[in-house]
């Protein structure tokens, strides 16, 4: 009797064990899209020369970060110094006139009142100290304005950021206006290219999943473009924390364009023979069958744990779990 009741028990667990199942229905899931993306400078900005000359000083190189303001280097054009020498001269041959014709004008101040030096001679005098006064001002600016070219030899970095690229080199003979580093400035993020039939399914805002070193991560759909170019619409992807090592490397995502129904089943019901897939269902008459199943992707976030059933299973289906 005993071993009768212990028998019964046995049956009772294991049909208990067998009565727990899941039913199945379609789920709303995201299509998403893989794509390259790649790392870019929000703002790409040339530090320029301001004079011609030949570089002297050279201080950065690619992959420094410089602050605005920053000197990089030095231009130098040795006909400045030239010409400045020029203007001192001039100033001082201005300076020695202008005193000559002090003396003159003071001089006949007094000869006037005693009626040796006509008014008229007085007057061409005092034009004469004026003339000299205003050659002095007008070669001051002139020296000022060659001045101010001589400091405008140092090249500063035009704003925070980081050295890409270094065209010029020290020694080299170099224009105004010719760039003698460029600098990504205002932080990073991916652009990606996505073929044109998925335009109306992208959303400002969207969060996209990004294939890093460390695992995946995420980040969002901050602006689509409207120009598409070359049959694809361009997207920038902002990113917390993203690698900037190499600017412009490719990065894995993957993008959500659009939704879809699926039939999703318990992951851990899905047992494999021979490269087969089987999962072990409840027909009408309560018998537990295999049927042989094709699967897909399996889910994550909300959905983790399930495996799409590509075919095999239908939606009012029950699944036994093991």
């Amino acid at each position: 009797m005993k071993t009768f009741s212990l028998v019964l028990l046995t049956l009772l667990s294991a049909n208990l064990a067998q009565a727990e199942t899941l039913t199945l229905s379609s789920t709303e899931i995201t299509e998403w899209k893989a794509v390259q993306a790649r790392v870019e400078s929000r703002d790409i900005v040339p530090a320029r020369a301001r004079i011609g000359g030949v570089i002297e000083e050279l201080s950065i190189s690619e992959g420094d970060q410089v602050e605005a303001g920053q000197q990089l280097g030095l231009v130098k054009d040795d006909k400045i110094a030239f010409q400045i020498a020029a203007l001192d001269a001039q100033l001082a041959a201005f300076a020695a006139q202008l005193a000559t014709a002090q003396s003159e004008l003071e001089r006949a101040e007094t000869l006037v009142k005693q009626g040796v030096v006509t008014r008229q001679r007085l007057t061409q005098l005092q034009t004469d100290v004026e003339v000299a006064r205003n050659q002095i001002v007008s070669t001051e600016a002139q020296r000022a304005v060659l001045t101010q070219q001589q400091t405008e030899g140092a090249v500063l970095a035009p704003a925070d950021g980081l050295v890409l690229t270094v065209p010029a080199s020290r020694g080299a003979v170099i224009m105004p206006g010719e760039p003698v580093a460029t600098i990504g400035s205002g932080g990073f993020f991916l652009r990606l290219a996505l073929p044109e039939r998925f335009a109306d399914s992208l959303e400002a805002g969207s969060e996209i999943r990004i294939a890093t070193i460390g695992g995946e991560a995420n980040g969002r759909l901050a602006k689509i473009y409207p120009q598409i170019e070359n049959g694809r619409v361009i997207a920038d992807v902002e990113v917390d924390k993203l690698d900037t090592a190499f600017v412009n490397a490719r990065i894995l995502v993957e993008v959500p364009i659009g939704k879809r129904m699926a039939l999703l089943a318990p992951e851990a019901a899905v047992s494999t023979r021979h490269g087969v897939d089987f999962i072990t269902v409840e027909n009408h008459e309560g018998e537990t069958v295999e049927r042989t199943i094709m699967i897909g992707k399996p889910q994550d976030g909300t959905d983790a744990g399930l495996i799409e059933v590509i075919s095999g299973l239908s939606s009012g289906d029950t699944v036994v779990l093991p």
